[in-house]
């Protein structure tokens, strides 16, 4: 919760403009006045570094190095040589981009990265780079390829070792590789595609056309762990028991005998990190919730009885959600309201924080994919200028005021949300935390669309609690992603209950499968699960008499409504 909140923090009147662990954060994004957390792996540990050309795909690339059990991380393409050197990388992976290599902006990697001696594996645009950088040629290509395509193999060793012939792999481009530099050779085409994957063996170049990254590539696991184990000869050291092991010694190494604060939210994230921290350091931990007014049904009463009654760890329970909702009042803009809660959450964490403490230390559930997503950036290929892109303001990453003056503590900035549920499950949480969907940080604030008013939390949290107590029954809970209910209090629609007529609000419920977040399709629930959820809601919560079903996908949309 802290979180995102200290992320998205502004002064109330100021108006908006896999199985993984990683680390890496863009040199270019803006940290606040606190101690930097060493995220150098070790030396002895063995890794493979992903260089990001702007790839939508480049951390889930990461999620699959990790599922093979060897440490990797997600680096910006421009990394200084010295830095990568450092690393001692077994192996890179240079990512998809979305840029034509042969644009005069085009992003490219350091030229030295070819004499590393290291196995290079170019993934779509990152092949084409490689063959560009090679003396090959690239061009737009007569048919682009979008989607799925056969892939079949002239050469089934090394990399394509246990690839099926015509196996389905996922493109998405636009140029082809027209000619291959010198040493290299075809180990597989499909129909559209002469070079859909290319080796130079005797230097260790590889290169794929395709995304073996994403689920829709038949085969995709199989190629990576070849370049993984076979190629670049990695073992599989990066284990959650290893993890942990490592985490409590650097907190401990950290922390020495200083007081640590840390804001609970009862998810995921924070829960683990409470375990985490509470096993290094103890009562030197002091956990703090605020409730700011937009949970769900009965959760705070949840939480507070679980952590200091069931897993005996103290929680300093804040109630002020009086003042939240105070501050949102009439505020419809969904970057505003987030500002708002954010700047809000700081002057209650401020007050708290001073008549609690002192504390020395700042704990934060920061993730990998919270740092990613915030922070997206590209290149302009017609003025070679870096551009921002930010979907939304985020949660859990940096944001923090200057004048906090904690040092951070972020044990999990490493893991990816698969991998802290794994870490949960090892340190003994229960599964109603560990199998916790995801929950925003400003919580049903911003799945009310429009205005926050205390009568519209209350009737969302009615249907909210329907769509949670229905999926449960059902036992559904964990075929999901994410289900919930949003409303939309500003349209009203005609009904009929009773033989009168009604004019209520209606409710919109959004179910989605995903692996990570970073991308999600719609479920497909089955129709007897939406049948009960809708008749309970327009039954049983007063003031709504339609119900219906988001059917989006992430993209174009995203998860949550705001």
């Amino acid at each position: 919760m802290l979180n995102y909140l200290l992320r998205t923090a502004m002064p109330a009147n100021t108006t908006s403009p896999v199985k993984s662990f990683s680390s890496q954060i863009p040199q270019d994004m803006e940290r606040p006045d606190i101690e930097q957390q060493d995220t150098e792996p070790p030396q002895t540990r063995q890794m493979i570094a992903i260089l990001d050309f702007g790839s939508q795909y480049s951390e889930l690339i990461a999620r699959r190095v990790r599922e093979t059990q060897v440490y990797s991380e997600v680096l910006h393409y421009s990394i200084a040589m010295e830095d990568l050197r450092k690393l001692n990388p077994k192996g890179i992976i240079l990512s998809g981009g979305p840029n034509s290599v042969y644009d005069p902006y085009a992003p490219k990697c350091n030229p030295e990265i070819w004499d590393l001696g290291v196995p290079v594996l170019g993934v779509c645009y990152g092949m084409q780079l490689m063959v560009q950088a090679l003396g090959g040629k690239v061009e737009q290509a007569d048919k682009g390829e979008y989607g799925k395509a056969s892939l079949f193999i002239s050469d089934p060793t090394d990399l394509l070792t246990n690839v099926d012939e015509g196996a389905t792999m996922w493109m998405s481009h636009g140029d082809s590789v027209t000619t291959l530099p010198d040493g290299f050779r075809v180990l597989a085409y499909t129909e559209n595609t002469p070079s859909a994957a290319v080796a130079d063996p005797e230097r260790q170049f590889y290169g794929v056309q395709f995304h073996p990254e994403v689920v829709h590539s038949i085969g995709g696991m199989a190629l990576i762990r070849n370049f993984v184990y076979h190629i670049c000869e990695c073992e599989p050291t990066w284990t959650t028991d290893a993890f942990i092991e490592e985490a409590i010694r650097e907190v401990r190494s950290k922390v020495g005998d200083k007081r640590v604060l840390l804001a609970l939210s009862g998810g995921v994230d924070s829960s683990t990190l409470a375990f985490l921290l509470y096993k290094a350091i103890g009562d030197k931990l002091t956990c703090m919730f605020i409730d700011q007014g937009f949970m769900r049904k009965n959760e705070p009463e949840r939480l507070m009885k679980l952590f200091n009654e069931q897993f005996d760890i103290p929680v300093v329970y804040v109630d002020a959600s009086d003042q939240f909702i105070d501050q949102i009042e009439e505020i419809t803009d969904p970057e505003e309201k987030r500002k708002r809660i954010g700047h809000e959450f700081i002057q209650v964490f401020e007050s708290e924080s001073t008549r609690l403490g002192p504390f020395d230390y700042l704990a934060q559930g920061t993730l990998y994919p919270d740092i990613i997503e915030s922070s997206g950036e590209n290149i302009d290929p017609k003025t070679g200028e870096r551009v921002a892109v930010k979907i939304k303001s985020h949660h859990n990453v940096g944001g923090l005021p200057k004048n906090l003056r904690f040092k951070l503590v972020e044990p999990l900035r490493k893991l990816f949300k698969d991998e802290v549920r794994k870490v949960g499950r090892v340190l003994g949480l229960p599964d109603e935390i560990v199998e916790r969907q995801p929950f925003p940080g400003p919580g049903l604030a911003i799945r009310i669309i429009g205005e926050v008013t205390r009568e519209n939390l209350s009737t969302l949290r009615d249907a909210d609690l329907i769509v949670r107590q229905e999926i449960n029954r059902g036992g559904y809970y964990n075929d999901f992603w994410q289900a919930f209910a949003v409303l939309l209090p500003s349209i009203r629609t005609v009904g009929v209950m009773g033989d009168k007529r009604t004019y209520a609000h209606p409710v919109v419920l959004r179910i989605v499968q995903s692996e990570d977040g970073m991308t999600a399709d719609w479920a497909k629930a089955p129709y007897e699960l939406l049948e009960r959820i809708a008749t309970r809601i327009v039954n049983e919560v007063p003031g709504v008499n339609r119900v219906v079903y988001d059917i989006t996908s992430k993209p174009p949309g995203t998860i949550e409504w705001e």
